[in-house]
């Protein structure tokens, strides 16, 4: 193959997809260090290094291509957008839901209980209004939020909520929706 195909189009793209690779699996690193998965997330380490270790070098060993700067650059950018989609879809973890709602919450909890999500609930004093709230919260699964969310603008369109993440959880999730999802327990 000509030296020059390879100097200004095999070699960037190698880096480019180099750096996509190394990148994403650091994103989900990352995700999997928070959430404690202390058996996934030095595995992944190990091949984000690796594969960064062979990137840089074979920027090291062509530091006159400028295309190669571009081309390292660019994957980085990349590896970030693409290692943010995986996590989404991947919806690793648990996280707790609060919702507050100055209407009626019974049907909405009722809602929710058919579903087969846990929750607690109670009435609350609205800090700027005033005015009477229901408060529920849940610890649901993370890739349950969007069925919830679904719910909620059924029920009660304007209810305020907010999702927080979850790192550990020692009672509460039916052992069912758990073992559904074990292979997010490795580790634990």
């Amino acid at each position: 193959m000509d030296s020059t195909i390879v100097d200004l189009v095999m070699l960037p793209l190698m880096i480019f997809f180099a750096r996509i690779i190394d990148v994403t699996l650091g994103t989900l690193r990352i995700v999997m260090v928070s959430k404690g998965q202390k058996r996934i997330a030095p595995f992944l380490g190990f091949f984000e290094v690796l594969i960064w270790l062979i990137a840089i070098g074979r920027i090291m060993q062509n530091l006159d291509s400028w295309i190669c700067y571009i081309a390292y650059a660019g994957g980085y950018a990349t590896g970030n957008y693409v290692g943010m989609l995986i996590e989404e879809k991947l919806a690793v973890g648990i996280v707790q839901l609060q919702i507050i709602t100055a209407h009626n919450a019974d049907k909405l909890i009722n809602a929710l209980k058919l579903a087969g999500y846990g929750i607690t609930y109670h009435n609350a004093v609205g800090g700027a209004s005033g005015n009477l709230v229901s408060v529920i919260y849940s610890v649901v699964l993370r890739n349950d939020i969007n069925k919830i969310i679904a719910i909620i603008r059924k029920f009660n369109p304007n209810a305020f909520y907010s999702i927080g993440d979850v790192r550990f959880v020692n009672k509460g999730l039916s052992a069912a929706i758990v073992n559904k999802y074990k292979w997010w327990r490795i580790g634990k």
